[in-house]
This record gives C-alpha cells, sequence and structure tokens, in this order.
C-alpha cells in the first residue's frame, strides 16, 4: 500500500521542503519571497513591496501600511523539489503569528540587513525557533546598500545568536558595485550582470583568488571542529572535498550545531538561486525530522511522516473569507481526501473536509487529497481552531498546540450605535477565533467590551480589520498595559480553616501556609508576555492530608491569582508550600479544599508585603546624530533607562528598557523630534515594579 502511495504522490517526500522566511520587519522578507516565486515560475511579474504589487502581502492593511501582518503560504517547486513557505511577520506585534508558523515548519530562512546585522525582532524570531527546534540557514540581505558589510553582520549572529556561522560565499563587489558571489564549496564565481534576471557562472575571479582560498580554508576548519567526519577527512588529506563540505554543512543545519551563511540582494535579484540550492542541499524534508509526538489516553504516542500511517494534522492557522472559512493545517502522518470525516481531538467532534487547497496567498488551487509533509487550508471545519489537532476517528491524537503569549495591551470598544451591537460582537468572536493572541472579555465594572493583544500596532490592525471586513463603526479607548501583582515579603504560618454547616453534608478544611516571592518574577525577555508563575509544594508527611486534597488546594490558591489585593490584577511570582492542614473524616471533600486554598491564598496576599509590576520593552531608536540630546531627555522623560549607544555613519542607535505605557504614541513623538529620520522598534522585555505615583492613570483591570 505504501508503494501505491508513493506512487501518486505528485512529489516524494523526499522533495519535499517546508520552512519559513524570519526577520526584522524591514529586512526583506516579502521581497525575498516575492524573488523566490518569480524565479521558480510561480508569478510572472517580480512584485515590489513599495508599490503594493506583492503576492503575500495581500491584505489592504499590509499593503498600506508596507508590513507583514499576517502569515501567507505559498508553494512553488525548485530543481524537482516542492517548497511549501511561509512568509512571517517581522514586526514584535505580531509575533504570535510567527509562532504559530513556526510550530509546523521544518526550517527556516533567516534574514538579516547587511547593514544594521542582527536587529532586537531578528533575535526574538530566532529564539523562537530554537523553541521549536527548527533548522536555519541564515541570508544576509541588502549587500548592495551603503554601508553593507557581510563580516560586520556575520560576526554580529555569532555575538546574538550564538550559533556557529558557516559562510559559504565571498562577495564579488561592495555597496552599489556588489554583482554577484563566490561559491566557497565548489570553488566558482555566480555573476548576475546588471539589468538581466539569470545568474552567469564561472571560474573565481583572479583578483579574489587568494580570498576565495582563505575564505575556503577557514570554512573547512570550522566545519572540521563541528562534524567528525569532516574532522577525519581533514586530518588525512588536509583539506576537504566539495561532497563531504556539502554532506557536512548539511548534518549540522539539520542538528542546529552550524549555521550555513549566504548573502545578496533580493531587491535586485542577486543570490536567489543559490539560496533556492541551500534550502534543497542543507534544510531537512518531513523524512528527515524527529516523529511528532502527541497523547492518545494520557499515553505518548509517536507519528511518522508515512502516507500509510493514521491522519494527523495540526490546525495553525483559521481565515474566514467571503466564500467561507480557511482552515489551515499541517498534515504529519497519513492521507485525507475530500468529502472524508476527520475527528477533532480539542471538541470531541467529527467534521466533513469540504474542499483541500494547495494556497498561494490569497489564491488557492483545488486538490484531491493531502498526504504526510503537506500544509494545505481545507473547506468545511466548523470548529476547529489554530491549535487544534485533526486525526483519522479510528486513532485519535492530539498534538502539542503552539503556545500563546498573554495580552499585554487593552482597550475598550463599542458599535457608534446600539442596533450594531450584536454585530460588533460577533465580529470580536471571528477575530479572536483567527487570532487566538488576541483575548476579548466584558469589564465587570464598567460593563464594556475589551480588547486585548501584544500591543498597539496588533490592537490597531484588530480594530481596522472589524471596520473593514464587516463595515462597523467602532470607537476605541485609550490603550491599556495589563498590570501584574507580586509578592516583596511573605508570610508563615498562616492557619485558614474552611468549616460550613448548613444541613446535610458540610465542609471542613484545616490548612496551614507559606507563601513567599519567587525569584526572578519580572524577567521575560523572550516575549512570552508575562505569563503567570506559581509553585506549589506540600511538606505535609503522615497522610494527614491526602494526596487528592492536596491538588484541589492547589487549584483553589490558583483560583485565588487571578485577583490581586493591589487592584484585582493577576498575581505573578510567588511560592506556596502546606506545612501542615486536617481533615474531618466525613466533611472534607475536594471541594472543601478547594475552596479553603482559594480563601487561605487571599487571606495570606492581604497579609503580604506586594508591589505592581507594569510591563516594560526593550527599545532601539535609530536616530540621527544632530537629534541624540532631544531623543535622550524623552525618553529619560517616559521613565526609560538607556543601556547603551553606538554610532554608524551619520546615525545614532540607543538602546533603553522603557515602561510600555510610555511607548503609546511615541512613534509620532518620535519623528517631530527627528524632522522624520527617526526610526525605533520595541519587543516585550517582562515586568518591573511600577513607580507608586506612577502618573499611567487607573491600572487596566
Amino acid at each position: 500500500m505504501r508503494t501505491d502511495l508513493h506512487r501518486h504522490l505528485d512529489t516524494p517526500l523526499a522533495a519535499v521542503r517546508n520552512l519559513g522566511i524570519l526577520a526584522h520587519v524591514d529586512a526583506g522578507k516579502t521581497t525575498l519571497t516575492e524573488r523566490i516565486l518569480y524565479l521558480t515560475g510561480t508569478t510572472h511579474k517580480r512584485g515590489e513591496v513599495h508599490d503594493g504589487t506583492t503576492v503575500t502581502d495581500f491584505d489592504p492593511q499590509e499593503r498600506d501600511r508596507g508590513i507583514t501582518i499576517f502569515a501567507a503560504a505559498v508553494s512553488c517547486a525548485w530543481d524537482a523539489h516542492r517548497i511549501n513557505l511561509i512568509d512571517t511577520p517581522g514586526h514584535v506585534d505580531f509575533s504570535d503569528e510567527v509562532a504559530r508558523s513556526l510550530r509546523v515548519l521544518d526550517g527556516a530562512v533567516a534574514v538579516f540587513d547587511a547593514v544594521a546585522g542582527v536587529e532586537p525582532q531578528s533575535e526574538a524570531v530566532w529564539r523562537q525557533a530554537d523553541r521549536y527546534g527548527v533548522p536555519r540557514i541564515a541570508f544576509v540581505n541588502k549587500l548592495d546598500r551603503a554601508g553593507a558589510d557581510l563580516d560586520t553582520a556575520v560576526e554580529s549572529i555569532r555575538e546574538r545568536l550564538h550559533p556557529s556561522p558557516l559562510v559559504v560565499q565571498l562577495p564579488i563587489g561592495s555597496e552599489a558595485g556588489f554583482t554577484g558571489v563566490v561559491d566557497l564549496p565548489r570553488m566558482r564565481s555566480l555573476v548576475w550582470p546588471e539589468g538581466r534576471d539569470t545568474v552567469e557562472e564561472g571560474p573565481v575571479p583572479e583578483a579574489l583568488r587568494d580570498a576565495a582560498q582563505g575564505r575556503r580554508r577557514q570554512l573547512e576548519e570550522a566545519v572540521a571542529e563541528l562534524h567528525p567526519g569532516a574532522l577525519e577527512e581533514f586530518c588525512a588529506e588536509g583539506t576537504l572535498s566539495a561532497r563531504t563540505l556539502t554532506a557536512a554543512l548539511r548534518d549540522l543545519t539539520r542538528s542546529g550545531d552550524g549555521v550555513v551563511v549566504l548573502c545578496g540582494s533580493a531587491y535586485r535579484n542577486r543570490g536567489i538561486e543559490p539560496l533556492l540550492d541551500a534550502v534543497v542541499a542543507y534544510l531537512p524534508s518531513p523524512r528527515d525530522v524527529p516523529a511528532v509526538r502527541g497523547t492518545r489516553d494520557g499515553r505518548e504516542q509517536e507519528r511518522y511522516a508515512d502516507p500509510a500511517a493514521p491522519f494527523a494534522a495540526l490546525v495553525f492557522k483559521v481565515n474566514g473569507t467571503a466564500t467561507g472559512r480557511l482552515t489551515y493545517l499541517r498534515v504529519y502522518s497519513g492521507t485525507i481526501g475530500r468529502g472524508e470525516t476527520v475527528w477533532d481531538s480539542g471538541t470531541g467532534r467529527t467534521e466533513r473536509i469540504g474542499r483541500i487547497l494547495r494556497v498561494q496567498a490569497d489564491r488557492h488551487a483545488p486538490l484531491e487529497r493531502a498526504v504526510a509533509g503537506d500544509i494545505v487550508a481545507v473547506v468545511g471545519l466548523k470548529s476547529a481552531r489554530a491549535g487544534s489537532t485533526l486525526c483519522a476517528p479510528g486513532a485519535p491524537l492530539v498534538l502539542e498546540p503552539p503556545t500563546v503569549a498573554d495580552p499585554v495591551v487593552s482597550v475598550a470598544v463599542e458599535a457608534v450605535g446600539s442596533a450594531e451591537a450584536e454585530q460588533l460582537v460577533s465580529a470580536l468572536t471571528r477575530l479572536v477565533e483567527e487570532d487566538p493572541s488576541l483575548v476579548v472579555r466584558t469589564d465587570p465594572e464598567t460593563g464594556q467590551l475589551v480588547l486585548s493583544g501584544m500591543g498597539e500596532l496588533h490592537l490597531e490592525v484588530a480594530v481596522e480589520k472589524i471596520r473593514l471586513a464587516h463595515g462597523l463603526d467602532v470607537r476605541v479607548g485609550r490603550p491599556r498595559v495589563a498590570y501584574r501583582e507580586t509578592v516583596v515579603r511573605g508570610v508563615s504560618g498562616l492557619v485558614h480553616r474552611h468549616v460550613k454547616q448548613d444541613g446535610g453534608a458540610g465542609e471542613f478544611a484545616h490548612v496551614v501556609l507559606d507563601v513567599e516571592p519567587m525569584e526572578d518574577v519580572t524577567g521575560d525577555g523572550d516575549g512570552g508576555g508575562g505569563a503567570t508563575r506559581f509553585e506549589f509544594r506540600s511538606t505535609v508527611v503522615g497522610g494527614r492530608v491526602p494526596q487528592e486534597y492536596v491538588r484541589a488546594l492547589e487549584a483553589g490558591c490558583r483560583d485565588a491569582l487571578a485577583d490581586g489585593p493591589l487592584g484585582g490584577h493577576p498575581v505573578t511570582g510567588v511560592r506556596v508550600v502546606l506545612t501542615d492542614g486536617a481533615t474531618h473524616p466525613k466533611d472534607s471533600s475536594e471541594r472543601a479544599f478547594r475552596t479553603a486554598g482559594r480563601f487561605a491564598l487571599r487571606e495570606a496576599l492581604r497579609a503580604c508585603a506586594m508591589v505592581l509590576l507594569e510591563p516594560v520593552a526593550d527599545v532601539t531608536v535609530t536616530v540621527p546624530d544632530d537629534a541624540v540630546g532631544g531623543v535622550l531627555g524623552d525618553l529619560a522623560a517616559r521613565r526609560g533607562q538607556v543601556s547603551g549607544s553606538v554610532a554608524r555613519a551619520g546615525v545614532v542607535v540607543i538602546t533603553a528598557t522603557v515602561p510600555l505605557v510610555e511607548l503609546f504614541g511615541y512613534a509620532t513623538r518620535l519623528r517631530s523630534r527627528t524632522r522624520g529620520r527617526g526610526v525605533f522598534t520595541a519587543r516585550p522585555a517582562g515586568y518591573a515594579p511600577a513607580p507608586s505615583t506612577a502618573s499611567t492613570g487607573t491600572p487596566a483591570r
């Protein structure tokens, strides 16, 4: 059966590459994607970001703003391989969109600006790829720009990302004179003549021969240090053959012990062919990655990328369109055909696959079926959400979903007319289905609908989507940040007795708790959004409190963390220790101990010394050197802590940590102070104690 399936596949699994394009905003991800589509014959005209003609940035907001907001999937062919490619956002507010894409990818191309090197969001997406174990190759873009330097960019990769960069190319020419590269493994030149899209292959230029031989030697030594097989040949022969070098680079890339570095200029269509060759040569196919792991009836199972295995897929994106609801999924094992039934492990429901589509951004081509290794969209699913597992009804499985960060910024939203209120609720519900990093709730005090997300731009895009897609006129309140509360001095030996007798079975629970602060509750530099940190343990011995009651007590303590004593904000950074307790033979129950845990921890928190925490961001500001003084003064006024500054060719790059609440409206202020020449980026850096007299208004609840 396996042979028959493979015979009918368009592309064997070994010739499939599922990869993402990762980078900081404006590093050239979308332009690179456009050039790949053009070069592979998928499109017949090169799209440009500045013209709003790109394939993957098809949403009106993306074209208006000139940035990628939503991850877009496309498919193309190169050298008898099928490449399923996802162009991901580069702005920090949409990092959850990147995480959902990385969860289903087998490899990635990380794009770096040849002038700026590793930028803040470059580092953030690199750490996300580390978290999901995604192998990467690096592409240093924009080598045709003034100030571009491959060696400086590579050194920033080494210093800030800590991989072993393995540079396989030497640029021919520099800045505006950049015309091609020397391919070091094969010792050949690749040149792109001005005005032509085709590459010309030839010998290494005489003027670069010594430099190329020196770089080739450095590459061989670096590979030999990391790869035992290459080391053996290097010691025996004193050099590495092109075949051995390529095989070693593939092994090091897939293991994560090294990162192959290529270079070029996507805008000028230079360096794309060797990049595609590197994708095929070094990045893994679905067959090369470890089997996906899931749980079935509480036991861990593995599913290999085998079309003949039971069907299993993970939903990573849901998108509502004018023609219906599209559910994007990665097929990990098995085969699914149009009209077949799948089991949604999250909802426990069966659903029917209406249509299967090969995705080309906002265009789709129908397929009869999808097999292991495919990334496709399906029509007909009603309840599946991002993170849902779809599987064969007879072989249920639950795959680990992508992580979702806690939102840090909130705004109140309301419809202008009362008749549109229900439409707004429906629109917000659909919005949250499509983007799990958005949260909608009703404020218990004001009755307002509160929309929470990852940043000011994230919420701005969400509200604009409601206006454009649903034709609703929406009023938006001032952004508010998500505060936390934490313990700075705990209490010991707090005794709480829960006794309830009102006829029938009573409730009894007696507990003694120690409450203390955890270490390092403020740090969250990976942009995780400040998720609640809590530890619970029991030191009770002798069976005085049965284990099932201990678990119920812990659940009650977690309930109490939702509303802190300072202002009703979530509590984080708390360790609770059960030191003693007692039970009643008839009246004690899990319910009684859960109630006791909730009230005991609330009482303990009121007795502790507490502090309010506010979200902070690492900010990088690039300004002309004649505007540095004003920008530094403005950062100080915003309670920013400047950590450094670096001068670069007429500009100064300032790094600082600034409270998130102080960054609202900062883009406009920066443009005013620098006459439109200043730019900044920010990424979440965790939480820090808020000053007791901070003029931030009433903290968001």
